[in-house]
């Protein structure tokens, strides 16, 4: 009777910790998916920045001011190109990685998820980079530097620091995903 008893037991405990093995693998791919989704929103809300302004020149004080036409534009600054190719390679990681956790189902093996590990370690620091440098760039052009003589361009192509600022916030958000993602996976290991 006693043994009998132990074995329901047993059955229970095993049937509680399957259970919780799906509440970890649905969050897992609930984050996977979230990561994605903002790696992809980020990527195409920089890659498509673009604002056209005409500016008045003052070349000599006493002739009129000369009309430029002047545009800003992702491509433009080497910071936001990187921004953008760090949140598509993420994008793609994660869709890869997706599909195959997705094959996998439930015969993760320690090699498999250490694999998943190190790549979700190694997207969370290309994306932490990527908006530390966009972050970096962006702030310059919101207050300028004095002191090599570059000017605010924010108060001139408003539009276009919006949608920056927006990417940078949501690759922020992409790699606070990746982060979550680590523990996860960390916590998966014996």
């Amino acid at each position: 009777m006693e043994h009998e008893r132990k074995n329901n037991l047993n059955g229970m405990e095993m049937e509680k910790g399957n259970k919780e093995s799906g509440s970890r693998k649905g969050l897992e791919l609930t984050m996977r998916v979230l990561a994605l989704v903002l790696s992809l929103t980020a990527a195409t809300v920089l890659g498509v920045a673009k604002q056209t302004k005409v500016v008045s020149i003052t070349l000599i004080p006493t002739l009129p001011p000369l009309d430029v036409s002047a545009t800003a534009k992702a491509s433009y600054l080497s910071a936001f190109v990187f921004n953008i190719s760090a949140n598509a390679i993420a994008c793609g990681y994660t869709a890869i990685s997706i599909a195959i956790l997705m094959v996998s189902k439930g015969r993760r093996s320690k090699g498999l998820i250490m694999a998943v590990l190190i790549g979700d370690l190694v997207m969370m620091a290309l994306l932490f980079s990527s908006t530390g440098a966009a972050g970096a760039v962006g702030l310059m052009g919101v207050q300028g530097n004095k002191h090599v003589m570059w000017k605010k361009v924010c108060n001139v192509f408003g539009k276009f620091c919006h949608q920056t600022a927006a990417s940078v916030a949501i690759t922020l958000l992409a790699a606070i995903m990746f982060m979550v993602l680590v523990v996860l996976d960390a916590m998966k290991l014996p």
